[in-house]
């Protein structure tokens, strides 16, 4: 089992960047396949990026591909979200997720069983 906390949300003016972090508990963070999603007020919650277990694979939506980057760091328990070029649209709850030895692709179409509590991230235009 693996808890999430996510944090480095806020306000951000449209064109600027800004980074999410979510730290996990235990000691097997690096064999879970891990994934940010998003749900914006009204929306259903939806798939933005996600990284292997290993390491080796990542996957994006396309409407955040060559804005934001997914990474983790597994000697500090932590994955990341470097958003960049943020607009008003990208206006969410951002949560992070886990999934045991997922690889990218299996995140993205089969939902995981682990999820964060959330952090909010608002683009002004």
């Amino acid at each position: 089992q693996v808890q999430l906390v996510e944090s480095g949300g806020g306000l951000v003016q449209a064109g600027n960047s800004l980074r999410l972090s979510c730290t996990a508990s235990g000691r097997t963070f690096s064999t879970y396949g891990m994934a940010w999603f998003r749900q914006a007020p009204g929306k259903e919650r939806e798939f933005v990026a996600a990284i292997s277990w290993s390491g080796g694979g990542t996957t994006y939506a396309d409407s955040v591909k060559g804005r934001f980057t997914i990474s983790r760091d597994n000697a500090k328990n932590t994955l990341y979200l470097q958003m960049n070029s943020l607009n008003p649209e990208d206006t969410a709850v951002y949560y992070c997720a886990a999934e045991s030895y997922s690889t990218a692709q299996g995140l993205k179409i089969s939902m995981p069983h682990y999820w964060g509590q959330g952090t909010q991230v608002t683009g002004s235009s």
